[in-house]
């Protein structure tokens, strides 16, 4: 039986691509569709906002209207909309995958107590490429971290409004947690004037915001002769959108529980 999956932020660019790839996967079906009050695109039907043909699912702003008719909820939107969704969700017993950046340290805390009542995959990146990433940092970080200086350097399209981004932190607490630091003391977000020699335990933070770059990230670790780079670049949404139905897919299985993609792909 196909998972059943509802799409937060369906006419935006990530909820347009989700949509598509859940039609090209056999073994999901979207049976919902929500928008913010006062979107232009409420009733429309969502396959036809995305591009890819009439899906008989028609936009709505009301998760508790349509919840019982999904298994697992996919919420790409702003961070501002995250905990009223997540809010609803609980209430419906609907299992949400969640790939908002930004969020609050509010948020996470709300996260976590909906954990235990529902199964939540929440990552900053959903990119299989991304993650395979993440555990390459902490390998490196466990061999070279303590004897180089770290950099991250990303990029995202001008539209992006948070920075640095999720993922490019997660990368940073990744290896910091590694090598025994703490990143909120460690962390330094760009550099500007007369600077002083670098610190060695601190932890560079480079970010770019241009044109219609989807997200390039780098982690350096650079030492006197040599340096690894270890670089992830995503050239379409697609990339995010794969992963996340992919959690959908394995989130299905579970009752309640807080996990990430780590746990997805079984590389812990």
């Amino acid at each position: 039986m196909a998972v059943r999956v509802g799409v937060c932020g369906a006419a935006g660019r990530m909820g347009k691509t989700i949509l598509e790839v859940c039609n090209d996967n056999e073994a999901v079906e979207v049976t919902a569709a929500i928008e913010y009050s006062g979107s232009p695109m409420l009733g429309l039907d969502a396959g036809e906002v995305a591009g890819i043909g009439k899906l008989n699912v028609n936009i709505t702003d009301d998760i508790q209207s349509v919840a019982d008719q999904v298994d697992v909820m996919i919420d790409f939107t702003l961070a501002t909309s995250v905990s009223a969704n997540i809010q609803k969700c609980v209430l419906a017993k609907c299992k949400m995958v969640i790939g908002t950046t930004g969020l609050t340290q509010s948020d996470h805390d709300l996260i976590k107590n909906a954990s235990n009542k529902i199964a939540i995959v929440f990552a900053p990146n959903m990119s299989i490429g991304v993650n395979l990433c993440f555990k390459l940092l902490e390998i490196a970080a466990k061999v070279i971290g303590e004897d180089t200086d770290i950099e991250i350097i990303e990029a995202h399209h001008r539209h992006k409004k948070d920075a640095p981004s999720g993922t490019a932190l997660h990368m940073g607490e990744v290896v910091a947690n590694t090598i025994g630091r703490n990143l909120k003391e460690c962390a330094v977000y760009g550099r500007e004037g007369i600077t002083g020699v670098r610190d060695k335990k601190t932890i560079g933070f480079e970010t770019i915001r241009a044109g219609d770059i989807i997200g390039d990230h780098t982690v350096m670790f650079a030492a006197d002769g040599e340096r690894v780079e270890i670089t992830h670049k995503a050239s379409s949404r697609k990339t995010f959108a794969n992963g996340a139905v992919r959690a959908a897919q394995w989130l299905s299985e579970k009752k309640s529980g807080l996990f990430d993609m780590q746990d997805v792909l079984d590389l812990k």
